[in-house]
């Protein structure tokens, strides 16, 4: 009897894990994506999902808005800020670059078609809009998430302080940049529980990484959540990376002393091929 309840149990559980996915993807549906651009965006932060998003656009119907002000090319090279700040030694010199490439925006703020998924990348512009009150990334974030129109939200580094400053982070977890934790961290009238040590977040439908590469990693769980491993394995290995599968191992929190970060972790991680079972070498 109890175990003909348990099988019961399973499948009931089975049956509601495929309505939920089913609501979640729709195959025979194209899956809107956008993602936000400013001068002064970190080109990984952007690239590096674009990456995966571009592959998967093969075998999925996917369509593309790269957003900003105005259409047009937008530079990577962040304009001058009006405090700039005193030198920081966990910072390279290269986050200040005379040179930068350009991407195109397809889309503005007003013109921009409805979204299942939206991407806000990090990057030094973000602070020369935040000391210029200018908020419009906020108000276009805030408006297209409160509306109920996408489906997910996701930001890579400082990219949460734009989440942040918008109120979609009230009453959840997240996580940004270590080196610049600081900065992000101010915001958000103390609703949001920061996360010191991860390497991403998944709060409902809202995820949030850590600096840099590390958006490549959440852009990789997110795709496998949401597609499946068939799909997005093959991608990530098509593109030979080796992807973090643990959101929590996060040893820039350590290296850049993020007040809360878990000293007690491993600082490396074995990482391998997806979808494939390795040994990691002996360090001795």
């Amino acid at each position: 009897m109890v175990a003909s309840i348990s099988v019961l149990w399973l499948l009931s559980l089975f049956s509601m894990t495929v309505s939920a996915w089913q609501t979640t993807y729709n195959p025979n549906k194209t899956l809107s994506i956008g993602i936000i651009l400013f001068p002064g965006f970190q080109p990984l932060d952007v690239i590096g999902p674009l990456d995966i998003i571009q592959t998967l656009s093969g075998s999925h119907n996917m369509t593309l808005s790269l957003i900003w002000k105005e259409t047009g090319p937008v530079w990577a090279r962040s304009p001058p800020r009006r405090t700039p700040p005193n030198p920081d030694a966990a910072i390279p010199a290269a986050v200040y670059p005379i040179q930068a490439p350009h991407i195109l925006a397809t889309h503005t703020f007003a013109t921009a078609p409805a979204l299942d998924i939206l991407l806000v990348p990090g990057g030094m512009g973000n602070r020369v809009l935040h000391e210029n009150g200018d908020t419009a990334i906020e108000d276009f974030v805030a408006a297209r998430y409160r509306s109920g129109e996408l489906q997910y939200l996701l930001s890579v580094c400082t990219g949460a302080a734009t989440l942040a400053k918008s109120g979609v982070l009230e009453g959840r977890r997240a996580t940004t940049n270590k080196a610049a934790w600081a900065w992000p961290t101010q915001f958000g009238g103390g609703g949001i529980e920061w996360v010191p040590t991860a390497r991403w977040t998944e709060d409902g439908n809202i995820w949030t990484s850590s600096g840099v590469s590390a958006g490549i990693d959440m852009t990789y769980a997110f795709f496998r959540k949401l597609l499946g491993p068939a799909a997005v394995d093959r991608v990530i290995n098509a593109m030979e990376y080796t992807p973090h599968v643990d959101e929590h191992w996060d040893p820039y929190s350590v290296v850049h002393k993020v007040p809360g970060a878990d000293a007690g972790r491993s600082l490396g991680d074995c990482v391998g091929p997806a979808g494939y079972e390795f040994k990691c070498a002996s360090s001795g």
